[in-house]
């Protein structure tokens, strides 16, 4: 059986060569409690539309297609 975490991070490999050609990346750290941790690197720390690729796109995913995740946190 595949794992939350699992699901969650072959969907992020999936958007992370997105995100890297922007010069960022993101991490899942931990799924707690329906909630999905995860953590910016590089150029999506500062950037200012960062927030609609993660609020838009990835969080959304997540929590769609991963039964767990109720809500995505970015730390």
């Amino acid at each position: 059986m595949v794992t939350a975490t699992e699901q969650a991070n072959t969907l992020l490999d999936k958007v992370r060569p997105y995100v890297q050609t922007h010069g960022g990346d993101v991490q899942l750290l931990r799924i707690d409690d329906g909630k999905a941790y995860l953590k910016l690197y590089g150029a999506c720390v500062d950037c200012g539309l960062a927030s609609v690729t993660y609020n838009k796109t990835i969080g959304p995913l997540l929590i769609k297609e991963v039964d767990e995740i109720e809500e995505v946190i970015f730390e």
